[in-house]
């Protein structure tokens, strides 16, 4: 039945891998109200914990981007699921802020592992006309955790009538995906002993620039990764764009319960709307890509309109928020929100693959992650601020994030091709 498709089994455990991720890292925002009336906790409390999470989740994305350029794919996922499932359990026996901190900061490190670990098995396992496709599927993996983890922790914390056991239950959740993880992902498509000869030259001949007819192969060091202006564009790009979809997975329960006096349940009824419209929209952006690039447009032409659609239904969406008038016209429109990130983001994730080697791939997707997440902190930090009265400055914010997200790519990344090291573009150049 996978013959000739193995491919896509791997890119949909992975999927598996971030609706997990996402459900672990959701819980606390969903079962808030219940946490901070039995701790006696407060808003403030809830921004630190948040906040502590981002900061671990910041600089784990380039330790796990190193580690995962270190010991491979297989191996990296192994360690980074193993470690945010036992830290989602740990949750359980929380006390206060400290402890509630220290299981959070575990497991936040632990979780930046599975975004450069996808974007790594995309350059590995995937042609480049269907990079932006498999990412998209990895991406859609965030919005169906979206979708799913509001009802399932109401529904567990209903069940269950404890937070404590909800975390218990949802933290056993990775180690179940590693055994099937275990069997399937032997080694990567060189030497997989379940590859069909036809999809294994499928893939590595795909990898192939269809301009150049070369494979990328330049692998640079950290150091001259961040020597390019490339580089810096995809940098930038995430940390101008990251804090958009964190607006709402962050503070998404907090809104609803503030401005509508929502409960667990009814947060659960509403929260994973917007994130019906993130799945699609990471659906759609790799659609979008892989049919623009089939129809003859460059990877170049194809990545920056497709990142640019993205960014101008964000910036629409996110102004036309402010004036929601009930929760059911705010969810739909930040579904709206979300389907326009989507778009873009998984477009920009391809692009360490697009300018670099397999073995910076991850490097360079570390980076990337670290720097939004920072971005992610200072939002976080903002929020209490800036939503005294209500929550339209946030709404703002984003708008002007969108825009500098679409001019990063446009202004710093002015062609979208492998990269070649800079002796050997001088030598070209001196040559002609």
């Amino acid at each position: 039945m996978l013959r000739n498709r193995f491919r896509w089994a791997i890119v949909t455990l992975v999927a598996i891998a971030t609706v997990i991720n996402y459900i672990d890292r959701g819980a606390l925002g969903l079962l808030w109200p219940e946490i901070s009336a039995d701790l006696g906790m407060s808003k403030l409390d809830y921004a630190i914990i948040l906040n502590v999470f981002t900061f671990a989740y910041a600089f784990g994305q380039t330790l796990f981007g190193k580690i995962f350029d270190w010991i491979g794919t297989r191996l990296g996922f192994v360690l980074s699921i193993a470690v945010w499932s036992a830290a989602t359990m740990l949750h359980s026996v929380a006390r206060g802020v400290v402890s509630f901190a220290m299981f959070r900061a575990l497991l936040g490190l632990a979780e930046a592992g599975n975004w450069p670990g996808a974007t790594k098995a995309n350059a590995e396992w995937f042609p480049i006309r269907e990079r932006a496709l498999a990412q998209g599927i990895f991406n859609s993996g965030a919005a169906i955790g979206g979708i799913v983890s509001a009802p399932v922790v109401a529904y567990l914390f209903v069940f269950l009538d404890s937070w404590r056991a909800t975390f218990i239950t949802i933290g056993a959740l990775g180690f179940l995906w590693l055994v099937p993880w275990l069997i399937v992902y032997k080694t990567g498509p060189k030497a997989h002993p379940w590859l069909s000869a036809a999809e294994r030259d499928y893939i590595l001949t795909g990898q192939r620039d269809h301009e150049t007819n070369e494979a990328p192969s330049y692998a640079p060091s950290a150091g001259e990764i961040l020597s390019r202006k490339e580089s810096w564009g995809v940098i930038l790009a995430s940390f101008f764009l990251d804090p958009i979809w964190w607006l709402f997975v962050g503070w998404l329960p907090l809104y609803l319960a503030e401005t509508y006096g929502f409960g667990v349940a009814e947060i659960g009824l509403y929260a994973w709307v917007p994130y019906v419209g993130a799945m699609l929209g990471a659906w759609f952006g790799g659609v979008l890509a892989q049919n623009r690039i089939n129809a003859g447009w460059s990877v170049d032409r194809t990545r920056k309109a497709v990142i640019a659609l993205g960014g101008a239904i964000m910036l629409v969406a996110l102004l036309m928020t402010i004036q929601a008038s009930t929760p059911l016209i705010a969810v739909l429109l930040m579904a709206v929100i979300l389907f326009g990130f989507q778009t873009s983001v998984g477009n920009i994730q391809t692009l360490p693959s697009d300018f670099f080697s397999g073995s910076s791939v991850g490097t360079l997707a570390g980076f990337a992650g670290t720097a939004a997440k920072l971005a992610v902190v200072a939002l976080n930090f903002l929020i209490p601020v800036i939503t005294v009265v209500s929550y339209a400055p946030a709404f703002v914010v984003g708008a002007a994030l969108a825009i500098l997200t679409v001019l990063s790519v446009l202004v710093l990344c002015p062609k979208i091709r492998p990269l070649t090291p800079h002796a050997r573009r001088a030598s070209v150049a001196s040559n002609t």
